[in-house]
């Protein structure tokens, strides 16, 4: 396929679209192994397609005179400001005219802060069933900044706990309400106790991300005790993995929700529950000015099946 429309004057030269994915995806590692390794092809592949955009367009696309890392030229920077919006628009009209030959008019686009479980499975299972004509794509919600892809458009719903008070967002219905549990290391001090109550949690350091959302965090995991006494977070993670290798090499305690005991079934962390610690409840959220007929009938699926209780089992 070749590729003209969207480009300036000077970057006229018709383009292969696999030439554009090849250099766009240069231009952001700017290293040919990278590059090679991420759209599986040899690294011969990515220097001719280069070479030929080059004397095609009459000019260095790469200053390659340092051998560690390429970087782009003014004619790079150029061409990857034109080419971007211009491919990932093709790139959705492609995608969207192959969803259309299988029936399919749109995605709907979820991030859960929850794993995918099983219990979650029957309302994505009764909403396919309900609505074949809009396609389910669900992907793990970030811990950093948890309602970002909402509101960049790249997730139309998120699954997270409660309370959210945004005034941006509207909170739907629950799906999923679960109890707590303390995870420590196999060897822990803790390890042998049959329960642990919330003043414990100021004599052990915990984790947490970079959430600037102290309100959200609280529900998770609060910053005092009942005593008073304040929760020490001495590590920032980034994602769940960083998390839970912190809890097993016994440099942190943590609390998670206790559907982790049958996805995270570690043998050197054990599992010990905090009776005294609230619920946590996830529900639906999406933007409230970006909903759609899918998002609603989502929302109805859900509300038709009502909340699992995990905390009763």
């Amino acid at each position: 396929m070749l590729i003209t429309h969207g480009l300036s004057p000077q970057m006229g030269a018709q383009m292969e679209l696999r030439d554009i994915e090849i250099f766009l995806a240069l231009a952001e590692e700017l290293h040919f192994g990278r590059t090679a390794a991420r759209l599986h092809v040899t690294q011969a592949r990515i220097s001719q397609a280069i070479g030929q955009q080059e004397r095609r367009l009459g000019g260095a696309l790469f200053d390659r005179s340092n051998r560690r890392q390429i970087r782009l030229t003014p004619l790079g920077r150029q061409l990857r400001d034109d080419l971007t919006p211009v491919y990932a628009g093709l790139r959705d009209s492609l995608e969207r005219a192959r969803l259309a030959a299988r029936g399919i008019t749109a995605v709907l686009r979820i991030g859960l802060m929850p794993f995918n479980i099983a219990e979650l499975h029957p309302y994505w299972k009764r909403f396919r069933e309900l609505h074949p004509q809009w396609q389910l794509q669900i992907r793990p919600g970030s811990l950093t900044d948890p309602f970002a892809g909402l509101r960049t458009g790249d997730v139309d719903v998120l699954v997270a706990w409660l309370p959210v008070e945004e005034p941006d967002l509207i909170v739907g219905p629950a799906l999923l309400v679960d109890r707590r549990i303390l995870g420590v290391a196999a060897d822990h001090e803790l390890a042998e106790r049959s329960s642990v109550p919330l003043d414990a949690f100021a004599d052990h350091p915990q984790a947490s991300a970079h959430l600037n959302l102290d309100y959200w965090e609280d529900q998770y995991l609060p910053f005092y005790t009942p005593s008073g006494h304040a929760i020490e977070r001495s590590e920032f993670v980034a994602d769940a993995g960083e998390l839970i290798n912190l809890v097993a090499t016994g440099e942190i305690v943590h609390p998670f929700p206790g559907h982790v005991t049958r996805y995270w079934s570690l043998p050197h962390i054990t599992w010990i529950p905090i009776p005294a610690m609230p619920t946590l409840t996830y529900a639906l959220i999406w933007r409230a000015d970006a909903e759609t007929d899918a998002i609603r009938a989502l929302a109805g699926t859900v509300r038709k099946i009502g909340p699992t209780r995990l905390d009763e089992r």
